[in-house]
């Protein structure tokens, strides 16, 4: 895992970089939290290829959980992929839930990512 730095306007946003995934469970969501507000990151980029597909399963509670301490912390989070394969209305309606509060944002790029993550 690589820690890329985007430095927009002053504001300092983590985008997590790996080939291999970095959220399979909880313990690795709340792990990767604290990791980087400990650099000092309140902005994180997380790709969905490097989270666990169960995540997206919000019966087993797993997004809830690792998201409410995001929430918590005040760290906000883009999370860059495809979400048009999750079919599920559940998912869909948290996605445009999240992405209203602005706290938790879905998109689809990087640079769209960084624009989110670097307006106040």
């Amino acid at each position: 895992m690589k820690v890329e730095t985007h430095n927009i306007n002053n504001i300092k946003i983590a985008e997590v970089i790996s080939t291999n995934n970095i959220i399979n469970n909880t313990s690795d969501g709340l792990d990767l939290l604290g990791n980087l507000y400990y650099q000092d990151f309140d902005k994180i980029i997380i790709h969905e290829k490097n989270i666990t597909p169960d995540f997206f399963d919000l019966k087993n509670g797993m997004a809830g959980e690792i998201l409410q301490k995001f929430s918590n912390y005040r760290i906000r989070l883009a999370i860059v992929g495809d979400f048009s394969k999750h079919t599920s209305k559940s998912i869909n309606d948290f996605i445009y839930e999240s992405n209203k509060r602005k706290q938790i944002n879905f998109v689809a790029s990087q640079s769209e990512a960084i624009k989110v993550l670097s307006n106040q």
